[in-house]
């Protein structure tokens, strides 16, 4: 994300002053939430659905999860990366390619 949309997320919350409701357990559970929300797009149907509300829904997803961020002073590429690296152990190439098993079961 780049830093003009970061910065136009912390202004809307602070010129609405929501920053006292925003502590890490209430961000959590509104990605949850707003996630849900996602799911809800597909619900009845996964090969129909409307774009505009799924990209809404991600949106509310992705500006929870980055005020989450600034909140809890992280780096998201450090994290994103931290966990990829993860991944990519986990789920080696040789292994894993066009397989959706856990990583316990390769």
């Amino acid at each position: 994300m780049d830093a003009k949309t970061k910065e136009r997320i912390r202004r809307f919350s602070i010129d609405r002053d929501y920053d006292q409701f925003h502590c890490p357990a209430n961000l959590a559970k509104s990605i949850a939430i707003e996630a849900a929300e996602l799911l809800e797009c597909f619900q009845w149907d996964d090969a129909h659905y409307d774009v505009e509300a799924v990209k809404e829904e991600l949106a509310d997803v992705l500006v929870y999860a980055q005020n989450l961020i600034e909140k809890l002073g992280l780096d998201e590429d450090e994290i994103i990366n931290a966990k990829m690296d993860k991944n990519e152990a986990k789920y080696p190439v040789a292994k894993a390619k066009g397989r959706s098993t856990k990583y316990d079961k390769l």
